[in-house]
């Protein structure tokens, strides 16, 4: 939001001499963001003068239309001869007044001007608009000075177009609609500078009448509580918008379009209030304020057309909706060229119903920014009058005196306030007194019990003792304070937030880390280690997605949880397995030319409880029960925390060391021992075995389980799957339930033995549908506590081996305790291990 000072000093007395600094820490203390305060006499440098158009003549054969223009300039110039200006704009013709930027003088944004040759013709300066001067953002056309001006040419045009203010722009958090408003923020710096406000909101104004402006039925009065409307007629349609009007609409960034627009654009800036004028004329019969139904479109002012939703509210006549309420007018009721007959509407529209319409249409237009920020429902009589008052001055005509008031907002809810709640949730103290006159000073009603207090904060101070309350009814422009926590934010920001000590409280003791969270950082560490990139995914994804993931009907990866509110209608579920957005990262950095990559991610995914129902409404009053919180939990999803990896490309680069090589599924299943071996699963327990299971290629799927129950999954994913999401062949991936792990065993140091080992290799010939690690269980099993370690060092197949047949060979360390190893006993020890390898699958040694 934009707005000038010179504009704050008829609401409040802010002292003469008060340096631009000062004014925006005033702003800062009181919790509001400045972008910039801009004094505007040095935004533009060197001599900005009054021009009159005097010649006109359109230039032929180029792009786009050029103007050449003769513009007198009086003496700026030095010679009192017309200045010659080269022109794209159309908006301006002979006779009118301009503003001319001479050469040598600097824009905003240090764009100088000089005198050149364009257009074969010479240009010496320019013909500014108010986005070149910086005054605005309307760059459609050149800036046209109103009739009424007095400036004559060569006089200076700073103090005409407003580059003799200071401006601020400000950005306005969500919660504090009321200073989107001159009203409202002349209010606040009342406040921290001390100094006298005249609330224009509580300006007179008439009441409404038996007989109405207009006949209006409200029919929803949850999304309309309050109607207001005024009809004057016999308005000179010629009549054009005062140069000081438009100056500040230009300042705060709004286009002048027409007085009785532009009249409502100037009063909603100044109190706060979004207004709509309809030309009486163009509306055919009464007006009915309710809720779109099915298959309504409109016509909007922007020009689109619009399917409505059976939310959105509109204003309509018996030709159907002339008005998305709240949001944009329609274009068969505006005020056209020739309204003679203007209706004014101020209305009261619920906050939740606006931010939907404006966003389900994108339609962010000043009036929704502050709709969706609350209103005051006190406004529309006041804003009423007040836009009559302008029109009836600057365009004649005569005002009804009927006027439209159908009213049915509800009183204030009061606020009960523990008198010392402050000080204990801040740590400052704040007397009973102080408190109260905060309260108040903000426009808070302030009672103690049923009782009003009295007039005299010394007297509030000494009644209120410890433990008293204080019954807090909020004004009518505050539709934020709600609760204790509110008003407790208010005495802090109003009493000051430099008076806040920054003290950093004392850490309580802890034990540290937990258990699961040094298991994910060592897992995190141990993937990154093995060049692994870690990868943040958002949980959100397509209802599609389990139809390319290949999840057959049934699955439960299926049964997602869907958002009410998602950030994207295309992704409302909460996924189910981590794959589906690191897949579609992965894509992604395909697109941008990476090709060999290796990332991982480790977080939650979301199971829905069915039948778990609604979760119990709870306030922010008090710490909800503990029945309460377990009615709660049972209704979120479980969320268990996975772990990720997708490979692709090549996992050893190529180069004049050798040619790299593929990754391939065998990575994906090596990646999840050692995920495993990170989180401290002893490999004994581990299993790893052929699997079938969506996205997975069926032929090159792995499960690993711990203690006989299945974690996760790794290998090839699917050909289907790999087309369906666009990806390349052999994409290998892993999918691990972290939180299935049991956890880690206590680990005891290991016996080093001071003897030598004994080494024997054994390659032993299998069916190659026999999974190696079976292999080797088997060894381990039979060639008892001598066995030290296995390690499986080749795969080999061959014709001499025979078809389905595989050689699978291990290097065995045998070790004693106590003694160094007879030759007999280790090849004891072997034989035991190759005859139960033999015995459960029938294992041959290889060359036997």
């Amino acid at each position: 939001m934009r707005v000038s000072v010179s504009w704050l000093r008829e609401y409040v007395d802010l002292p003469a001499d008060l340096p631009a600094g000062d004014l925006e820490q005033a702003l800062v203390g009181l919790g509001i963001e400045v972008e910039s305060v801009v004094d505007l006499r040095e935004t533009v440098t060197g001599q900005l003068v009054v021009g009159e158009v005097r010649e006109i003549e359109e230039l032929t054969g180029f792009k786009k239309p050029i103007r050449f223009c003769r513009v007198d300039v009086g003496d700026a110039n030095g010679t009192g001869e017309p200045q010659e200006i080269v022109c794209g704009a159309r908006n301006f013709a002979p006779g009118d007044r301009v503003v001319v930027i001479l050469p040598g003088g600097v824009l905003p944004g240090g764009f100088a001007i000089g005198a050149r040759k364009t257009y074969g013709r010479n240009s010496n300066g320019m013909i500014c608009s108010a986005k070149e001067l910086g005054l605005g953002d309307d760059h459609s056309g050149i800036i046209v000075l109103p009739e009424d001006t007095p400036a004559k040419p060569g006089d200076d045009a700073r103090p005409v177009v407003g580059l003799d203010d200071v401006v601020v722009e400000l950005e306005i958090t969500p919660d504090r609609g009321y200073a989107m408003s001159l009203r409202g923020l002349a209010r606040e710096l009342s406040h921290t500078l001390g100094v006298p406000f005249r609330d224009p909101g509580l300006a007179p104004a008439p009441g409404g009448t038996e007989a109405p402006a207009y006949p209006v039925e409200v029919r929803d009065t949850v999304g309309c509580d309050r109607f207001a409307a005024r009809l004057v007629r016999g308005v000179d349609p010629t009549a054009a918008t005062p140069g000081w009007m438009q100056r500040r609409l230009t300042v705060a960034g709004i286009r002048s379009i027409s007085l009785p627009v532009d009249i409502t654009n100037y009063v909603m800036l100044e109190l706060g209030q979004p207004m709509h004028a309809f030309d009486a004329d163009r509306i055919a019969g009464p007006l009915v304020v309710r809720r779109a139904e099915a298959g309504e479109k409109l016509t909007t002012l922007d020009g689109v057309t619009r399917a409505l939703a059976p939310e959105d509210m509109v204003i309509c006549d018996d030709t159907g909706p002339i008005s998305l309420a709240a949001v944009m007018g329609g274009e068969t009721s505006e005020v056209v060229a020739g309204t003679t007959n203007v209706l004014f509407e101020a209305a009261h529209w619920d906050p939740v119903m606006v931010g939907r319409t404006a966003r389900r249409h994108r339609l962010f237009s000043e009036a929704a920014k502050r709709w969706e920020r609350g209103v005051d429902p006190a406004l529309p009589l006041v804003a009423i009058a007040r836009a009559v008052r302008l029109l009836t001055e600057h365009a004649g005509g005569t005002a009804g005196d009927e006027i439209l008031d159908i009213d049915h907002v509800r009183p204030r809810t009061p606020v009960v306030l523990p008198v010392d709640l402050p000080t204990r949730r801040i740590g400052v103290t704040y007397p009973p007194a102080r408190v109260v006159a905060l309260l108040e000073q903000v426009g808070c009603t302030v009672a103690r019990g049923a009782d009003r207090l009295g007039e005299d904060p010394g007297e509030v101070g000494v009644a209120a003792g410890d433990g008293a309350a204080l019954t807090v009814t909020p004004p009518t422009w505050r539709p934020d304070l709600t609760d204790p926590a509110d008003l407790v934010e208010e005495v802090v920001r109003l009493d000051g937030y430099d008076r806040v000590p920054s003290v950093l409280p004392t850490a309580p003791p802890g034990r540290g880390l937990t258990w699961q969270q040094r298991r994910r950082r060592a897992v995190a560490r141990s993937l990154a280690e093995r060049g692994y990139v870690e990868v943040l995914a958002h949980p959100f994804v397509a209802p599609e997605l389990a139809d390319q993931l290949g999840l057959p009907e049934g699955d439960p990866r299926r049964q997602a949880v869907r958002l009410a509110n998602p950030l994207s209608e295309e992704e409302p579920l909460l996924r189910t397995t981590l794959l589906g957005p690191l897949l579609g990262i992965v894509k992604r950095n395909l697109g941008r030319g990476q090709r060999d990559l290796a990332l991982y991610e480790i977080g939650a995914v979301f199971h829905p409880r069915p039948g778990a129902g609604r979760p119990p409404a709870m306030g922010v009053d008090r710490r909800p029960s503990d029945e309460e919180f377990a009615a709660a939990d049972a209704v979120v999803p479980d969320q268990p925390r996975h772990v990720a990896v997708v490979l692709t490309g090549d996992i050893e680069p190529a180069g004049w060391w050798g040619g790299g090589r593929a990754a391939g599924w065998a990575d994906a299943v090596e990646a999840g021992r050692d995920v495993l071996a990170a989180a401290d699963i002893p490999a004994y327990r581990v299993e790893v075995r052929a699997a079938e299971y969506a996205p997975w290629h069926p032929g090159r799927c792995a499960e690993l389980l711990v203690d006989g129950t299945v974690v996760g999954h790794a290998g090839e994913l699917h050909p289907a799957v790999v087309a369906a999401l666009e990806l390349p062949r052999r994409t290998s991936a892993l999918e691990l339930d972290l939180d299935a792990l049991p956890a880690a065993p206590v680990a005891s140091g290991p016996a080093v033995s001071g003897f030598p080992p004994a080494l024997i290799d054994v390659a032993l010939v299998v069916d190659e549908s026999v999974p190696a690690a079976q292999v080797q269980r088997a060894l381990v099993e039979g060639a008892g506590e001598l066995l030290e370690g296995v390690r499986l060092f080749d795969v080999y197949a061959s014709e001499q081996l025979g078809a389905g047949r595989k050689s699978l060979a291990y290097k065995l360390t045998f070790r004693a305790p106590d003694r160094t190893l007879t030759v007999e006993e280790a090849v004891a020890a072997r034989d035991a291990a190759v005859a139960r390898a033999a015995e459960r699958f029938g294992a041959t040694l290889r060359g036997a």
